[in-house]
């Protein structure tokens, strides 16, 4: 999952992003409403973390701007403004939470869950076959054998099964694990493809498949 924080205090910005990446989420951080636009019109985001007071536009404004985009992203609002008419004003201009500061990092954590959830329908277990995924308890068992994967391979592996069935360019599945600060190898993601074929693929029939060309696709037929 990769999530776009937009927060001008850099402590709590910095805090934030460690929170997130803990989780095993990628994070991208900028610091301004103009500079926001940009990252979302640039990356695919699950997510964004949005503070309200920004400098060059308002969270508000760059929310009404990302929702008049037809861009549907989950958008949790952080402000220091907790009357019941701020929070409307919130809602309504396409939020999807609202949290006040301060706030303690369990409930973050706990809403973005709940807004990952409701990004597919309220589904808390992602399933192929004898596959199974859940991103809330970070389980995956296979054939009912647990597996123990890395939070890199976790995050993987989660991204196919949400788009089990279509086929992921590398470009696209590295762009969505990594944040902009990534700088590794040119073939990282398939040296984390095989390694989740060895953890995956050895207690069944195989379900990542390779697209010549292309990229990789979970299915249950090649």
């Amino acid at each position: 999952m990769r999530i776009l924080i937009v927060e001008d205090e850099p402590d709590l910005n910095g805090l934030l992003k460690k929170l997130l990446e803990d989780e095993h989420y990628a994070a991208d951080t900028c610091f301004d409403g103009e500079e926001a636009l940009d990252y979302v019109e640039a990356a695919e985001y699950d997510g964004i973390i949005l503070d309200i007071m920004l400098p060059s536009l308002s969270g508000l404004e760059v929310l009404r701007r990302i929702r008049a985009a037809g861009k549907t992203v989950p958008v949790l609002l952080l402000t220091a403004k907790g009357s019941v008419e701020d929070r409307v004003r919130g809602l309504d201009a396409g939020a999807d939470d609202y949290l006040v500061k301060p706030f303690a990092a369990e409930e973050l954590l706990a809403r973005m869950r709940v807004l990952m959830r409701g990004k597919k329908g309220g589904q808390t277990t992602l399933s192929l076959a004898d596959l199974s995924l859940d991103p809330a308890a970070h389980r995956v068992f296979r054939a009912g054998r647990e597996l123990f994967l890395s939070g890199r391979e976790f995050a993987i592996l989660e991204y196919l099964l949400r788009n089990q069935g279509t086929v992921l360019s590398r470009s696209r599945i590295e762009e969505h694990i990594w944040s902009y600060e990534y700088e590794g190898s040119s073939n990282v993601v398939d040296v984390y493809i095989r390694k989740l074929r060895k953890a995956v693929d050895a207690h069944g029939r195989p379900l990542i498949h390779t697209v010549r060309g292309v990229g990789y696709v979970m299915r249950e037929t090649p």
